[in-house]
């Protein structure tokens, strides 16, 4: 049993839950630890709702996942009607699944095989639910990383994004970007859903937003191309299968952030990456990206509702000690 410190989203309501509750709590925004004590000098975690309703964000920091100075980062971005419960159920499931794929495949450690076996069983899970909860226009784009020794492997599906922070040899912040936002605008996203019969089109009134619709229906129009959920376009093109990575940890290396696409809309990562650099300590840095998001959304688009925020971030060169337990 681990002990778990959750983090209530600002501007967030009570709403009844039919998710699973497990150690992670239903709060929008957890940091967990298998430790005695949760060592706050070693990661945050913060979410933000925004002007659209519900926070549909959900988000996590497990230290000690794994082994005892593995770790598990994962930001979940839902979206449609039932966005907020299908971000949560996941992010309360999928690290047990992911955890259960990486013992079976111990030996080999294949990251690729193990990230798809556990998304695919992820998104089953949730199909399942179909009695309970309506999914079939309803999901969630999902970034989860897992620090293993010195390496770091990352998955994703849809449009949230996770980036290496480090300093160069001359001593200047350096980012790594991790993954791919995985949308219809990249070609080979929009081949494999139109090859399926799925469209890709732009509304008029949001040209440069690629969305992905039905093939003789003027829905559900979404805005990514792979997610968990979403079951009225897995047919057409939307996939549960991540696109994987894997990145050696360098002494030069010293954040990894997560973040959904509330804070890439309006900053960049080097932006971000000053943001997290200039933070006055690791337990802040998170906050600290959440604020600067907000802040730009309200400076960009002042007549636009705030996307919902939320952003991991993970010291990845400290040493972590466990505390004994009494």
């Amino acid at each position: 049993m681990g002990f778990c410190f959750c983090l209530s989203s600002r501007g967030s309501t009570d709403r009844n839950q039919i998710y699973e509750i497990n150690d992670y709590g239903q709060e929008n925004a957890v940091l967990y630890s298998e430790q005695l004590e949760v060592p706050q000098d070693f990661g945050s975690v913060s979410s933000l709702a925004g002007g659209k309703g519900f926070n549909q964000d959900a988000a996590i920091l497990h230290l000690g996942y794994g082994t005892e100075e593995g770790a598990l980062c994962g930001v979940f971005d839902g979206h449609g009607e039932k966005g907020e419960l299908v971000s949560k159920i996941v992010r309360n499931q999928l690290p047990s699944l992911l955890l259960g794929h990486m013992n079976n495949h111990s030996v080999t450690r294949d990251w690729k095989l193990i990230c798809e076996t556990t998304c695919l069983a992820m998104d089953k899970r949730i199909l399942k639910l179909k009695n309970t909860i309506d999914c079939s226009s309803s999901g969630t784009a999902a970034v989860f990383a897992v620090k293993h020794g010195n390496q770091v492997m990352v998955a994703n599906l849809g449009d949230s994004r996770a980036i290496m922070i480090g300093t160069s040899e001359n001593g200047e912040t350096e980012v790594v970007q991790l993954t791919s936002d995985l949308k219809p605008s990249v070609l080979s996203e929009a081949e494999r859903i139109r090859k399926r019969n799925g469209r890709v089109l732009a509304l008029e009134a949001e040209p440069h937003i690629l969305r992905v619709w039905l093939p003789h229906e003027n829905r559900p129009g979404l805005a990514m191309s792979r997610a968990f959920g979403d079951f009225v376009l897995k047919s057409y093109g939307v996939i549960a299968t991540p696109e994987v990575s894997t990145h050696q940890i360098t002494s030069r290396d010293q954040f990894l952030l997560l973040a959904s696409d509330g804070v890439w809309d309006v900053l960049s990562n080097e932006e971000v990456a000053k943001v997290v650099m200039n933070s006055a300590n690791e337990a802040g840095a998170a906050n600290a990206v959440t604020e600067a998001a907000a802040n730009a959304w309200r400076q960009k688009y002042p007549t636009a509702k705030v996307d919902d925020i939320t952003v991991v971030c993970l010291s990845v060169n400290k040493r972590h000690v466990p505390q004994p337990r009494i």
